[in-house]
């Protein structure tokens, strides 16, 4: 039975939204002009400027978008171990899944950061996604028994950021292997325990097939 969901036409938004997210991602949010945009969505011009607004507001909706994407694959990726340790490395396992994609370009908000200006809205939706990284490794560290859960926090998203980097400009998807292990040290030293033996990473690792959306990926 065909239903009225399955047969309705993407909206003006959907398009646009799925248009930016192709080219904004692999190409730059400057280096990708408005009009290839709308050319890409096959929409009127004049349904960018009704439904956004303008570029800007273009950009900072394609990064809530990302962001979203992100979001959901690290909290499936958080809660499928048991305990807050195995959490923390299952946020680095699922990052380094990503690192062989063919749609891999790295970190969405990193580059589109490297392209705007302090206090942009662009500026303010890359802040978002990075306060609520650091929230998440702060609180998984508290879970952990951290001594200090911030600092702890600041180090594991210095990691997570230059994995992202090197894998990207090295087209070194083993960067991961790299990562996690670095990420097991600190967290045995956050917590004192140097007995602690990391489990065995996940089977997906960085040649496992795309089965996410390109929003996960950055």
């Amino acid at each position: 039975m065909v239903t009225a969901r399955s047969t309705a036409k993407p909206s003006a938004r959907e398009r646009l939204l799925a248009a930016a997210n192709e080219l904004f991602y692999a190409e730059g949010v400057q280096s990708v002009g408005i009009d290839r945009v709308i050319e890409h969505a096959g929409v009127a011009k004049a349904s960018l400027y009704n439904t956004f607004g303008g570029k800007e507001q273009l950009i900072r909706a394609y990064l809530d978008h990302r962001h979203a994407g992100v979001t959901a694959r690290l909290v499936r990726a958080v809660e499928s171990r048991a305990t807050p340790r195995e959490q923390m490395l299952a946020v680095f396992e699922s990052q380094g899944a990503q690192f062989g994609k063919p749609a891999f370009h790295g970190c969405a908000f990193i580059r589109a950061s490297a392209e705007t200006s302090p206090g942009s809205l662009v500026a303010e939706a890359a802040d978002n996604y990075r306060a609520w990284l650091r929230e998440l490794f702060a609180r998984l560290a508290d879970e952990a028994g951290a001594a200090d859960p911030e600092a702890l926090a600041r180090q594991l998203q210095l990691l997570y950021d230059g994995a992202t980097v090197a894998a990207a400009m090295d087209h070194d998807p083993t960067v991961a292997v790299a990562s996690r292990a670095a990420a097991a040290a600190l967290i045995a030293a956050a917590t004192g325990d140097f007995d602690w033996t990391p489990p065995p990473a996940a089977a997906a690792g960085p040649g496992a097939p795309d089965l996410l959306p390109a929003t996960a990926l950055g």
